[in-house]
């Protein structure tokens, strides 16, 4: 298993409406076929420091990850939530002891980012990021 937990906080600019649609957004995400469970909703962790949301998805192996990130209901619904956040900070687990798993994880992204480079221009025009769109 695969989980993938995003930390987040929406811009000043982002009102009710917008943020309500980012999470729909979200929700249909989480809720694609390659993905074993998931949840969207209120971070739980220190307020210091800046989060306020949080999304966790669960895939099974690196092949449903691919398919994953590739889902054209992912694709299109980062578009609709990736300019509006502030701060987003990924963490990555899995109970896989495959030492490359991280590697080949970092991999699958750079190369969404290299086949849809306006996705990485959307990561990387978020303020406050730990995403990196590049090796």
């Amino acid at each position: 298993m695969i989980v993938n937990i995003l930390r987040f906080r929406f811009k000043d600019s982002a009102d009710a409406e917008t943020r309500a649609a980012a999470l729909a957004a979200m929700r249909r995400t989480a809720a694609v076929e390659s993905v074993s469970f998931a949840t969207v909703g209120q971070d739980l962790g220190d307020p210091a420091e800046g989060f306020t949301h949080a999304y966790c998805v669960g895939v099974a192996d690196l092949a449903a990850l691919e398919r994953y990130l590739y889902d054209p209901v992912h694709l299109a619904g980062d578009d609709e939530i990736l300019p509006h956040l502030e701060r987003l900070a990924p963490a990555r687990l899995s109970d896989d002891p495959d030492p490359e798993l991280g590697a080949k994880i970092h991999g699958l992204h750079l190369q969404k980012v290299r086949t849809y480079p306006e996705w990485g221009r959307l990561l990387e025009s978020i303020p406050e990021t730990t995403v990196r769109t590049r090796s």
